[in-house]
């Protein structure tokens, strides 16, 4: 039986200010003020450091490019966001879902494996690996990391749809992986795909893998629960 969840789905919002808005959902959902709730969404051009970043040997940022660079608390090394990348960000109270953190993980990309299946495309894992690949060479299609505090979800996955994925080798290591290729749905489907073709793929396999039901939560919902120039972009 699907528990009831809220869907927010919002356009390109600064990476700061969604992390904020993850905090305060996060502290919500731990006091059952709201239930778990899932945020869909995009950023600017963004290059975020996970706990276990080795900036020496990751960064390698031109000097003339100007790009925001984030410490955060998620799992993980170096990743890069942008538009064009459809970014998820599951806040959910693992004493439903049961207490695995490495299950939740698999459990997240077996989201993104059946998100990208109506495109024709065969997500798999690999062995030691976090996130979604596709093999014959391995391309990486999608990186997840994640935090988890008291039981309590926040950050992600990352899923990119159309972007160039340059950034990802030319300006960091991204995840530490050496000569790792990167790709997108748009590359391996041979055309454009926008984010809102995916979105509603997303939103279904993350409400069938973690047994949501999942509802849209309307613009005016969430006063005083996350700030306030994210209300404000809020699309229903």
């Amino acid at each position: 039986m699907s528990r009831p969840a809220y869907l927010l789905e919002l356009g390109q919002v600064p990476y700061r200010e969604a992390w904020d808005l993850q905090r305060s959902l996060a502290g919500a959902v731990s006091q059952g003020a709201v239930p778990d709730t899932v945020i869909l969404l995009e950023h600017p051009p963004v290059v975020t450091l996970g706990r276990r970043t080795d900036e020496q040997a990751e960064l390698h940022i031109p000097e003339t490019t100007e790009i925001d660079v984030v410490e955060t608390d998620r799992g993980g090394k170096s990743t890069y966001h942008g538009p064009g990348q459809l970014v998820a960000y599951p806040i959910l109270d693992l004493n439903r879902h049961g207490r695995d953190v490495k299950q939740y993980v698999r459990s997240l990309e077996e989201a993104l494996i059946r998100t990208i299946a109506p495109f024709g495309l065969e997500g798999e894992r690999l062995d030691g690996l976090t996130g979604v690949w596709l093999t014959g060479p391995p391309r990486k299609i999608a990186s997840i990391g994640v935090h988890v505090s008291r039981w309590i979800t926040t950050h992600g996955y990352a899923l990119n749809v159309d972007l160039d994925p340059a950034p990802f080798t030319d300006w960091i290591t991204a995840c530490g992986l050496e000569d790792a290729t990167f790709t997108t749905i748009a590359r391996e489907a041979g055309r454009e795909v926008s984010l809102d073709e995916v979105r509603p793929q997303a939103a279904a396999a993350i409400g069938e893998v973690f047994g949501l039901e999942l509802e849209p939560l309307p613009a005016d919902a969430g006063a005083g629960l996350w700030p306030q120039p994210v209300h404000a972009g809020l699309s229903t």
